[in-house]
């Protein structure tokens, strides 16, 4: 089956050899060309200010989950979200999380999948189309800063532990 839903929310097979089961539209949206809702890294709630002032856990240097250096803040050496900080699982139910880095990687590894720039209705961004089966997403460049439309900012559920407090 190349398709269908789980708890409600619309997924597509993309033939990926993870057996990785995507979305078709983001937390918070309705269809695939809407941006949906923006959240910090590890929390499950949208917000106005996006700084270290306000992260969940922390300000720079003082980071209290998610932590992999000590000159960051308390190291727990955590570097995937659990599912009560994963905005799809809370957002969505326990059937969804967000992608790890693996299958962000896997989805952008032109062996199994074609990327292009397109628009869907009035929202520019990536069509990624597996070669496999020709079946395809469409992620919208959503961005924060005004005349960047060929941005998009996207998270996986796994830390980039390099610049964890950067």
């Amino acid at each position: 089956d190349n398709s269908g839903t789980i708890d409600g929310r619309d997924y597509v097979d993309l033939g990926l050899p993870s057996g990785t089961l995507w979305a078709t539209c983001n937390v918070g949206a309705n269809s695939p060309d809407e941006y949906g809702d923006y959240f910090a890294w590890g929390e499950t709630q949208p917000k106005r200010d996006y700084d270290w002032y306000t992260y969940k856990y922390g300000g720079e240097y003082s980071i209290t989950k998610y932590c992999t250096y000590s000159e960051c803040g308390t190291v727990d050496n955590k570097i995937e979200l659990e599912p009560s900080d994963d905005a799809a699982t809370v957002n969505w139910g326990s059937d969804w999380q967000m992608p790890s880095r693996e299958q962000c990687d896997e989805l952008y590894n032109n062996s199994y999948t074609i990327i292009s720039w397109t628009y869907l209705n009035n929202s520019e961004g990536l069509k990624i189309t597996s070669k496999k089966n020709g079946n395809s997403i469409f992620l919208p460049a959503a961005t924060s800063n005004p005349g960047y439309s060929r941005l998009g900012y996207y998270w996986s559920r796994s830390l980039y532990a390099t610049y964890s407090c950067y």
